[in-house]
């Protein structure tokens, strides 16, 4: 019966079969997503014609972790801060300044580590492609403890701070051994998936604390971020757009007499993804990069607000913020199940976007009337929330459609989920880290840029394994089987408790020196796992079954 095969046998058959395999097999069945990619590679392209589909879909997934990176950078994460203030949970120096690492740990490792759980939830929700969410959690932390830190103490040596490494890399292998148990009775439950949870609520809780102590001891009152938490260095040229408006070239460009705009004015230039100052600056490979980015950009600028809490108008764009009433809504309806709810007609007649419509527009209506394009009203802090939740739609869209894709490609080259995930999804999710990470080192900020690479995937590995387990869980069902597909999971969870364990001992036994050597060892164990991992995959290493 075809129940009987699995996805992946397509490729064993007849070209001529291999649409009605697809078609008739349960388990090709995509969950979630817009797109079938399954049907389009063998119903839509001739079997002649798959190379061309495999490009197409290659390149498809570049331009979704595109996608991922850029919503998260210029839209989740602004709009994340934004709430912080608004809830007084950033630079507050009222109790000792406790808050800013409370922020830095809750809301901007939310902000950073959203691409990479939201593709885990999104993974952890079909148990056949768990395997991709394991993958990706255990290769992202491998890749960014290796290649990452590696790199950043090849490229600035410099002095670890003592204390948040210790205790970073410990609340790491603590969390790691964890997962290395359910995987290894198949299963996790409701209290360990909300034990995942709490644990990173105690690590919230120890590192406040120990900035406390820290604190109290050299006897300072509040004070800013201390040396090895120090705020992200930020470059002015690179303060571009922000899924604002773009027309905001800083205080150079601003006229001495500054003149109301119309508002037909105000809304072309903020739905502008280009300055064209900085367009004239940038070498040809940036501009490259900005053309491809340009379509997602302005999509994004359509349907998701973002409050600036550093501008004077907080980024007010009446006509723009008007505009968003009615599309961040339809955004998150649409985007919902797939716009399962989305088109479904009340009573059989009247669509809910077609409702959602209606009632943005009046709302939008309302609101253009009784504000000024000068002022923002006091409700403007509304729109962070909105524009939070409508670029975390589009994230998780996003993961989605990343998620279907990979899971396509594994049919299509025989791959298992977790090589997919320890790989393409690891690195894709990961890239973003690196280069920001290499950058902050070259601009001198080393420490900051070693404790990211294990603070960040602490939130990875607990919020990403606890949340997907969590929301995969129903009132009959409050257990999870992760059952491992392969020797592959087994060396990939190896590889990552070695590689902290050599940093936990080869770091003090350097007196927390770190230098080239360091790193030079670290990026080559990365290149020996890799080859290990390739290798198991592909049945060259596997277990004798004499």
């Amino acid at each position: 019966m075809g129940t009987e095969f699995k996805c992946w046998e397509v490729r064993k058959r007849n070209s001529s079969e291999w649409c009605h395999f697809v078609r008739s097999n349960p388990d090709c069945r995509l969950e979630g997503g817009f797109l079938d990619y399954l049907d389009g590679v063998f119903c839509v392209f001739p079997p002649r014609l798959l190379p061309l589909a495999v490009t197409l879909y290659a390149l498809w997934l570049l331009y979704l972790f595109v996608i991922l990176g850029v919503t998260a950078e210029k839209f989740f994460c602004p709009n994340l801060s934004a709430i912080s203030t608004n809830l007084k949970l950033s630079h507050n120096v009222a109790v000792f300044s406790l808050m800013s690492p409370l922020h830095g740990v809750t809301f901007l490792a939310f902000g950073n580590g959203a691409p990479d759980v939201f593709s885990a939830v999104v993974a952890f929700s079909d148990p056949r492609t768990a395997g991709l969410a394991i993958g990706a959690v255990f290769g992202a932390g491998v890749f960014v403890t290796t290649v990452v830190a590696g790199g950043i103490a090849m490229v600035k040596p410099f002095t670890a701070a003592s204390r948040p490494f210790l205790r970073d890399v410990i609340f790491y292998m603590v969390a790691v051994f964890l997962t290395f148990m359910v995987l290894y009775f198949g299963r996790i439950t409701l209290g360990e998936a909300l034990g995942y949870l709490g644990l990173y609520v105690f690590y919230v809780f120890t590192v406040v604390l120990c900035t406390w102590i820290h604190r109290w001891q050299r006897g300072e009152g509040p004070t800013p971020p201390s040396p090895w938490e120090p705020e992200m260095p930020t470059d002015a040229e690179e303060q571009e757009s922000s899924g604002a408006n773009s027309g905001d070239y800083g205080e150079e460009y601003q006229p001495l007499l500054p003149s109301p705009e119309s508002s037909l004015r105000i809304l072309s230039t903020a739905l502008s993804p280009l300055d064209h100052r900085k367009w004239r600056r940038k070498p040809w490979y940036w501009r490259l990069f900005k053309i491809f980015k340009v379509p997602v950009e302005l999509l994004l600028l359509l349907t998701v607000p973002v409050v600036d809490p550093d501008k004077d108008d907080l980024n007010w764009k009446r006509p723009l913020n008007c505009l968003h009433i009615v599309t961040s809504p339809l955004l998150c309806i649409l985007t919902l199940k797939s716009g399962t709810y989305g088109l479904y007609q009340i009573q059989g007649i009247f669509p809910v976007w077609a409702l959602i419509t209606l009632v943005g527009s009046v709302l939008a209506t309302v609101i253009f009337i009784t504000t000024s394009n000068e002022r923002p009203p006091k409700y403007h802090c509304v729109f962070a929330f909105l524009g939070f939740l409508a670029s975390a739609m589009w994230i998780n869209a996003a993961a989605t459609e990343l998620v279907n894709i990979l899971r396509t490609l594994g049919v299509i080259f025989q791959l298992s989920n977790t090589v997919l995930g320890l790989t393409l999804l690891a690195w894709g999710n990961s890239i973003g880290d690196t280069f920001s990470d290499l950058t902050m080192a070259r601009q001198g900020y080393p420490r900051m840029a070693f404790s990211a690479c294990f603070g960040g995937i602490i939130f990875n590995i607990l919020v990403g394994v606890g949340l997907g387990c969590l929301l995969q869980m129903t009132s009959s069902q409050l257990v999870v089987k992760l059952e491992p597909d392969s020797l592959l999971v087994w060396i990939l969870a190896g590889a990552l408790g070695l590689s902290l364990v050599f940093s936990f001992v080869a770091v003090p036994a350097q007196c927390f020196q770190l230098g080239k050597a360091y790193g030079l060892c670290l990026i080559l164990y990365y290149l020996a796992f890799l080859c290990v991992a390739l290798l198991t995959e592909f049945k060259v290493i596997h277990l004798s079954t004499a």
